[in-house]
């Protein structure tokens, strides 16, 4: 699966890195402490989080993740966005609360375990 069939199923609105939805979906991975992804996300993986700060994209970048899904209605602040697009990495957006975001994902068979 890559990102771009993640956005009608799950009602996503592409915010950054529009040009890099042919990413491939591995897995996800869902936290807001930043070492907590970086010890335990895994490539291609999309990241599910409330916190929208430039560091998303670095922790991102680093680990060559598929995406970023930030949900609770959270938009990405000016910088992260340029950020994102500077580095390619898609930033989606949803109004659903985490807990229900990452129930629907895994629902359409995005897993937390490497594949």
């Amino acid at each position: 699966m890559k990102v771009q069939d993640l956005i009608k199923p799950l009602n996503l609105i592409v915010w950054s890195g529009r040009d890099n939805l042919n990413r491939i979906v591995t897995g996800g991975y869902c936290s807001d402490l930043l070492s907590d992804v970086m010890a335990n996300a895994y490539k291609g993986s999309v990241w599910v989080t409330v916190q929208n700060h430039q560091n998303i994209v670095a922790v991102a970048s680093l680990l060559d993740l598929s995406a970023i899904i930030l949900a609770n209605k959270i938009t990405p602040d000016k910088e992260t966005s340029l950020k994102a697009e500077q580095e390619g990495i898609p930033i989606l957006c949803s109004s659903l609360p985490t807990f229900e975001l990452v129930g629907r994902m895994y629902r359409y068979g995005i897993y937390g375990i490497k594949s």
